[in-house]
């Protein structure tokens, strides 16, 4: 039986193993971060804010890093999505080929 979900569980690993490249202060309000996924995917998260002076880097980098977090749900259900589909795909061509299972 194939996984039918993404979990949280699979993200948070996602997000513990990458790689992460943050630039705070671009054009002095805001903050950029770029995560290397495991697999040498790269995603960009950022966030910004309308007054330097309100600049703080620790939230801008935790609302970047929230931005990659969701990506990365997003990124997970279309590969789970694609292998279900690729899966379902083979399974009726098999049939086709084989005849209906019985």
């Amino acid at each position: 039986m194939f996984k039918n979900k993404v979990t949280s569980e699979q993200v948070e690993s996602i997000m513990q193993a990458s790689e992460f490249e943050v630039f705070h202060r671009v054009f002095d309000k805001q903050c950029l971060v770029v995560a290397k996924l495991p697999n040498g995917f790269t995603v960009v998260g950022e966030s910004a804010c309308v007054n330097p002076d309100n600049y703080v880097e620790e939230i801008g980098e935790k609302l970047a890093k929230e931005r990659i977090k969701n990506r990365i749900w997003e990124l997970e259900g279309y590969s789970l999505q694609n292998f279900h589909h690729i899966a379902h795909t083979a399974l009726a061509e098999a049939r086709k080929f084989h005849g209906p299972k019985r």
